[in-house]
């Protein structure tokens, strides 16, 4: 938007994106003065002061450019996300000064699981707060663990990257009801169009959310219970009621997310047993949500990480089996039919010994056995049992001294690292030293939000050459994290 007057001379002083996210995030947006030409681009404010002149086509020419090339730019660190090509999709969308608009840009991420005719649902991963896990998302649609989630129910996987000043209110984004839920869905109908399927617009949602983004995700539950098909609340969970010196809106509880499983998940050092931390009020508001949902009989659980604090650490290894079981009782068999719906005598109900005493307190919702033994081995010390093997990997290519191939993740323990092998003797193991910041090592890394690490690793090896026309040697294994090793082909 352009508007004032103009002059032959100007100066041109542009406020820093950062700096306007954190005004109007407190509601002040600077004012636009009359006599200035002012260009709101939707992450950053320009004003140039300006008087009547003959040469107004010449210096609307200038401010135009200006106003393509600086201000429409990502800042750091939102600037170099990974690239998107098929089956991976981008669309982004710049800061709206509109009231009810996210004020943020943000991009959102999607990946499509080769071969699908017809999807049946997307599995949203959504960061938190902060410019680190903000940043983090622009990996989480690269995720290979929970792209085999995605892929074995025909289900698209979406990772948004809210470009939040570290500073910023984050409730400007993490409330969908301050524009990020239109433009999530605004985004869902642009990428199903880009990608080939539009049903992605009417599609169930699967959600995941960390920290902020449980907070998201669990209003949009709220909003859409009719479209959640389940939804994992890591260390986050929307209020219920005001917060003394936070400008946050109650959410209501729908009557329809009474019928969608969701989890409540959060590190033992977030006020559970460590009541001194800096996360020390992440228990208190779980435990509120807990009550309020499961006295009206909500199919709710809640999973406590024994070993972690706000970080996501090795939740993964419960939460994907948890959504494949959810995923399997809820989706319909066909488009063009509603989410099923989950009977309140079905799943299994466990004891929760620290919760209330009186009932319905005493008990959690899952939805079946497996995941009950899986709940267990989780809270006591996250090690869930897998004895299967994973995918073996696939495209095994030799060219010159560079080994490549391609891998499927483990459904229920992703991929740990690979094992190369020259005549059935081991001689790399890629990556060289698995990293374990925030959990199990992984293939990908993990960041503190549950998604890879940046730079994206690849699937590759330096090996020595073969002679020409020989055949090729070499194989490559897969070793999950639980230690679980590929069938030789």
């Amino acid at each position: 938007m352009i508007t004032g007057a103009a002059s032959a001379v100007f100066h041109v002083a542009k406020l820093d994106p950062r700096t306007l996210g954190r005004q109007v995030s407190r509601g002040c947006l600077p004012l636009l003065k009359r006599s200035a030409w002012t260009i709101i681009s939707d992450n950053g404010v320009t004003f140039i002061p300006c008087f009547l002149s003959v040469e107004m086509l010449m210096i609307r020419s200038l401010i135009f450019a200006f106003f393509c090339t600086t201000l429409l730019a990502q800042q750091p660190p939102y600037d170099q996300p990974p690239k998107a090509e098929p089956p991976y999709y981008r669309v982004r969308y710049e800061a709206s000064p509109r009231k009810g608009e996210c004020i943020f840009p943000v991009s959102y991420t999607l990946w499509v699981p080769p071969a699908v005719k017809n999807l049946r649902g997307v599995i949203v991963h959504q960061h938190g707060c902060g410019e680190g896990s903000c940043r983090s998302g622009q990996t989480g649609a690269f995720d290979l663990h929970w792209q085999a989630l995605a892929a074995e129910h025909q289900c698209a996987l979406l990772a948004p990257s809210y470009e939040q000043p570290q500073d910023a209110d984050c409730q400007m984004w993490c409330d969908p009801r301050n524009g990020s839920g239109l433009v999530f869905e605004r985004a869902l109908s642009e990428l199903g169009n880009a990608c080939g399927h539009p049903e992605l617009a009417s599609v169930p949602w699967a959600l995941w959310g960390h920290s902020g983004g449980g907070h998201w995700a669990g209003g949009m539950l709220f909003l859409h219970p009719e479209r959640v098909a389940a939804v994992w609340l890591r260390s986050g969970v929307p209020l219920l009621e005001p917060v003394d010196g936070r400008a946050i809106k109650p959410h209501e509880i729908s009557n329809g997310s009474l019928r969608v499983p969701i989890m409540c998940n959060f590190g033992t050092k977030e006020g559970f047993t460590v009541k001194d931390s800096r996360f020390s009020g992440v228990w208190p508001a779980n435990e509120k949500f807990f009550k309020a949902m499961r006295s009206r009989n909500a199919l709710i659980g809640i999973a406590v990480d024994p070993l972690s604090s706000h970080e996501c650490g090795n939740q993964r290894y419960l939460a994907i089996p948890w959504f494949d079981a959810c995923l399997k009782l809820r989706l319909p068999q066909r488009p063009d039919q509603p989410l099923r719906g989950i009977d309140t005598t079905s799943g299994k109900t466990v004891p929760w010994k620290q919760a209330s005493s009186e009932p319905p307190f005493d008990s959690i919702w899952l939805p079946n056995d497996s995941i009950a033994s899986a709940w267990t081995g989780y809270t006591e010390d996250t090690e869930v049992v897998d004895r299967t093997a994973p995918p073996a990997p696939t495209n095994v290519t030799l060219a010159g001294d560079q080994l490549t191939w391609q891998a499927k993740a483990d459904l229920q323990s992703g991929i740990s690292h690979f094992l190369v092998q020259r005549d059935g003797v081991t001689i790399a193991t890629i990556p060289e030293k698995p990293s374990r910041s925030f959990g199990r090592p992984l293939f990908q890394g993990l960041q503190y939000s549950d998604t890879p690490s940046f730079p994206l690793v690849e699937m590759k090896c330096t090996v020595p050459p073969i002679a020409a026309g020989a055949a090729n040697p070499y194989q490559v294994l897969t070793v999950n994290t639980a230690g679980q090793v590929s069938r030789q082909k």
